[in-house]
């Protein structure tokens, strides 16, 4: 084969893996649509990532206080969390390990023994990091976070 057709075919091929890569947070950024969560902050600045602060967002604790899926079934992967809305935010109504008919939720993943929804850090300029921490621990804060009809989620702001 041509060397140039091999460097054009291993050229498509990563830039095939870098789409799909980014797809759900492209999806949900331009065809999502916007719900407020409360949050509070876990950890602000690494090192390594930059500045950034970790999220934790109460209303997705599971109702009742029940375990996550993975420790009830013994199973891992997809975990999709059906949204209600209560007092102006949106909150978990459930866990569950198949897709809902009706939107609004999340699809998350707990291959790690953690829930994760693609949601949890939220990157901002070095100097507004420490700050936004700070504020959001003294006060507790909403997120605004745009959700796609297949759950795929990006958060937008943090106020």
């Amino acid at each position: 084969m041509n060397r140039v057709v091999v460097v054009a075919l291993v050229a498509v091929a990563q830039l095939a893996f870098v789409g799909a890569a980014v797809a759900p947070q492209l999806s949900s950024r331009l065809t999502g649509e916007d719900y407020r969560m409360e949050v509070r902050p876990l950890d602000p600045i690494d090192p390594f990532r930059g500045a950034y602060v970790t999220l934790d967002y109460p209303g997705l604790q599971a109702p009742g206080g029940s375990q996550p899926p993975s420790r009830d079934d013994g199973q891992r992967g997809a975990v999709y969390v059906p949204l209600v809305e209560r007092d102006g935010t949106w909150v978990a109504a459930g866990w569950r390990r198949t897709r809902p008919a009706e939107a609004p939720y999340l699809a998350c993943d707990d291959t790690d023994r953690a829930i994760h929804c693609g949601i949890e850090s939220y990157f901002v300029p070095q100097d507004r990091a420490a700050e936004l921490e700070r504020r959001l621990a003294e006060r507790g804060g909403v997120a605004t976070v745009r959700i796609d009809d297949r759950g795929h989620a990006t958060v937008i702001d943090v106020r």
